[in-house]
């Protein structure tokens, strides 16, 4: 392991780099408790604070469960690390957020998994659908991106921010699942939405498309708009998260 696993960086950087450590920290250790980890692929990535635009991004070869917030790795938008580590970061896992750090200006924290329901909804061509109430809520703040293999041709980047737009979430097709936030704590509801939604919809299409009951569009319609305030709700759900981490994984703000 590198050696940020041992010293602490908290001396070494500004006080908002360190809250952005521990934060995208503890969106790692959420994502491994709640088993959405797929060993040492994918990646969540946040926003240094300051015009550098620099990024942090996981170290490759650590498991989700390991993550601290010394351990992280800063890079620029061109992949460069710029600080002294021994660790090096996976390329594919630049491509895509650095593709979205560059764009959008909200977009301070990114979590893209791959997920078993997540990658299996994104595998259905119709997509999400409005079978439970958290598709319902979603459901229009979703985007979707075509699958182009693994993702390291960086002229993909640009096909992948015009399918994004301006919204939160997005099924990357055959791929996964992908969140946008100006929080940890957006970035974290946002994903936890729309995971459950997409284990709701294969568990409900186990049981064969035929008799599955969508919700009547007058509730779509009503559950769209409601579904606007779902990050109002992040500032409430992401100090309980945290306190989790705290029973269960500690050791992340380190």
């Amino acid at each position: 392991m590198a050696d940020s696993a041992a010293v602490s960086l908290k001396t070494s950087v500004s006080e908002a780099e360190w809250s952005a450590r521990v934060e995208l920290a503890a969106l790692y250790r959420l994502v491994a408790l709640h088993g959405w980890d797929d060993m040492i692929f994918t990646h969540i990535s946040a926003r240094v604070p300051g015009p550098e635009h620099h990024f942090l991004i996981n170290p490759y070869g650590w498991y989700f469960e390991e993550m601290t917030a010394s351990c992280l790795v800063k890079v620029d938008l061109e992949g460069n690390i710029v600080q002294d580590t021994t660790s090096f970061i996976n390329p594919a896992g630049f491509t895509i957020h650095s593709a979205i750090h560059g764009a959008r200006e909200d977009a301070h924290y990114v979590i893209h998994l791959h997920t078993v329901a997540g990658v299996g909804v994104a595998a259905q061509k119709e997509g999400l659908l409005p079978i439970g109430q958290n598709a319902c809520l979603l459901q229009h703040q979703v985007a979707y991106h075509g699958y182009e293999g693994l993702a390291l041709n960086h002229e993909e980047r640009a096909r992948l921010v015009e399918d994004l737009g301006d919204k939160p979430l997005m099924l990357l097709r055959n791929h996964g699942t992908l969140a946008v936030g100006q929080t940890a704590a957006a970035a974290w509801i946002g994903m936890f939405f729309l995971e459950r939604a997409c284990a709701q919809q294969v568990a409900a299409l186990s049981g064969g498309r035929k008799h599955v009951l969508f919700a009547p569009e007058a509730a779509q319609a009503e559950t769209k708009e409601q579904g606007r305030g779902i990050g109002l709700v992040a500032g409430l759900a992401w100090p309980g998260a945290l306190r989790m981490l705290d029973r269960k994984s500690p050791g992340y703000a380190v």
